[in-house]
């Protein structure tokens, strides 16, 4: 794990899966076997499930199941993989195609089929985002009178609200409630949509987030997104977890990305990291001055608007350099490009997706970048704290619960950290920063500061663990 991956909820569903499995509670992962990642994945066919019909719709989909067992843990976690070529065999993991959701509707089908063929009955079914939404209502609807899932609950996470699976309302059908089709949203059904992620929001047991200001915010204009109202009129509210992080897979002492490895002790390997990055993006930049660093998807999210004015600006002022590893919008990538062009010596730009590269501009940057519009956890802002790559956020969502601005008088702080959404805000805080930089004795305290957090997912499975307690023992509503 993760062996499909668009961004944080793979890796924070990895990690949840072992550390649960290391806790001894049976985990078993469902998820798509996208054509993608057959290769790898080299799973075992599941033989009680078979050839097993799904039908959306007027059309019935085969699928069959492989399985994996956990690298951690293999009793005590399973990892399943719906194959239903029909359906996942296609370029992207995401697409626009006009069935979309039908892939992800017939994907929360046969988990729930699936578990009825293998006779087992989850305490708690965990859903994340749009994709498995409709889970929860069919436990209160198409499964209610299922004997197996009587005690079963449902939980919904909720990584990024801004995707919410909107299908036209033609697809009511596919999604195969019979005749508790009037659960459905009608107003939204009078206005021609169904949206998934209205309808998780509405039947779970519970509602979480990944991160608590995340949880607050999107309970709000703008960053509810329309769904506001319905998550304020949960009686008991949405629940905000902090993503933890793997640090096995990030952390410096160890990162098997890394020719050169450092700790808060001995910090010389970073120096060496950071002298690999200025050779490797062929930056001609001088080892003693700041390199920021970005890793990032280019959309209008991440707040790379926010860049078109403040970064050259700051790259006339300032002696920096600037490395960028990321993919998203064309427009977004035009900037980048034409920046790397602009200062050739000093930017670097690369598109797409490079694992060792990102493990790299962590450890070799002195600080990262992070300007969200809106962030509901963010885990590049923890990587970099565990790196001494202060980070550069702003004041939102899983950003705001995890790095504390700096005060250079009190020498307490992780990062700096800037309130309003616009340009004269990002310049202030990277200038602020480079000022911070400057002085190496006050930087390397700041790093000392950053370098002792700790965001591990051992601190905060435990959060969940009382959580799957909590619903376990609940009635349903």
């Amino acid at each position: 794990m993760p062996y499909a991956k668009t961004g944080g909820l793979a890796d924070v569903a990895g990690a949840l899966i072992r550390e649960l499995a290391s806790l001894h509670h049976e985990v078993r992962a469902f998820m798509p076997l996208y054509g993608t990642i057959r290769a790898a994945v080299n799973g075992k066919l599941v033989p009680e499930v078979g050839r097993a019909i799904v039908t959306l719709g007027s059309t019935d989909y085969e699928y069959s199941l492989q399985v994996v067992d956990s690298r951690d843990s293999p009793s005590l976690a399973r990892i399943y993989f719906v194959d239903c070529p029909a359906l996942f065999d296609r370029a992207q993991f995401y697409t626009t195609d006009p069935d979309e959701h039908r892939r992800f509707l017939l994907f929360t089908r046969a988990v729930l089929k699936s578990c009825q063929l293998l006779e087992f009955a989850p305490d708690v079914f965990h859903c994340n985002d749009w994709h498995s939404a409709f889970l929860p209502l069919y436990l209160r609807t198409v499964y209610a009178h299922e004997p197996m899932f009587k005690r079963s609950r449902s939980i919904l996470t909720i990584h990024n609200i801004g995707y919410q699976g909107i299908m036209p309302v033609a697809a009511a059908g596919d999604i195969g409630l019979g005749a508790a089709e009037s659960q459905l949203d009608q107003t939204d059904f009078k206005q021609g949509v169904v949206n998934a992620l209205k309808h998780g929001i509405r039947f779970a047991d519970v509602v979480t987030t990944v991160s608590p200001t995340y949880a607050r915010e999107i309970c709000d204009e703008p960053l509810g997104m329309g769904l506001q109202r319905e998550l304020q009129s949960r009686p008991d509210g949405v629940l905000g977890i902090l993503n933890g992080v793997d640090y096995r897979d990030w952390d410096p002492r160890v990162d098997p990305y890394l020719t050169s490895h450092f700790s808060p002790q001995d910090t010389r390997g970073k120096r060496l990291n950071k002298e690999q990055l200025l050779e490797q993006s062929g930056l001609n930049l001088p080892v003693t001055r700041p390199i920021i660093g970005m890793v990032t998807r280019l959309t209008e999210q991440k707040g790379i608007d926010l860049l078109f004015d403040s970064l050259p600006e700051i790259l006339e002022l300032r002696d920096c350099g600037l490395t960028v590893l990321g993919s998203g919008e064309p427009r977004y990538q035009r900037f980048f490009e034409d920046l790397s062009k602009r200062y050739p010596t000093r930017v670097a730009f690369r598109s797409g997706y490079d694992e060792a590269l990102a493990h790299l501009i962590e450890a070799g940057s002195d600080m990262f970048l992070m300007p969200s519009r809106y962030e509901p956890c963010g885990l590049n802002q923890m990587y970099s704290l565990r790196y001494g790559t202060i980070p550069i956020v702003r004041n939102t969502g899983g950003l705001a619960d995890s790095v504390q601005h700096f005060d250079a008088r009190a020498g307490t702080g992780t990062g700096c950290v800037f309130n309003d959404y616009d340009p004269p805000a990002v310049r202030w805080a990277l200038g602020t920063a480079i000022d911070w930089f400057e002085d190496q004795t006050r930087w390397q305290t700041l790093v000392q500061n950053a370098m002792a957090q700790n965001f591990s997912w051992d601190r905060q499975v435990s959060q969940y663990v009382m959580l799957y307690e909590r619903v376990r023992n609940s009635s349903k509503a």
